[in-house]
């Protein structure tokens, strides 16, 4: 749980808190350590229904291409190395990789 407060707080400190944010309930998202910074900052909390693994589906999939597309495919050594491998995927996935969800148009 508390590496999740640490960069819930980096993020707040480097990008502003967002309106809200929704989680599921976790023990690291129903703990103390974060409601309280949610709640310093001001941010309206939001938890999905237990057992809701819909909510969540289109993440999962996400962290499981780039997982199957990246991250698995290199031998990740460092935390440098692990951010270049990703941001590098993250690039590809939104600018190159055409969807089918998108009529194999890409996000961007």
């Amino acid at each position: 749980a508390r590496f999740c407060v640490e960069a819930l707080q980096e993020a707040i400190a480097r990008y502003g808190p967002p309106e809200i944010m929704n989680t599921d309930q976790g023990s690291q998202f129903t703990g103390s350590a974060w409601i309280t910074t949610l709640t310093e900052a001001e941010v309206n909390i939001s938890m999905d229904g237990r057992g809701r693994y819909l909510d969540n589906i289109f993440i999962e999939r996400l962290w499981r291409s780039l997982k199957q597309e990246a991250v698995y495919l290199h031998e990740l050594t460092d935390r440098f190395m692990a951010e270049q491998v990703i941001r590098q995927w993250i690039k590809f996935y939104n600018t190159d990789r055409p969807h089918t969800a998108l009529d194999k148009r890409t996000p961007d």
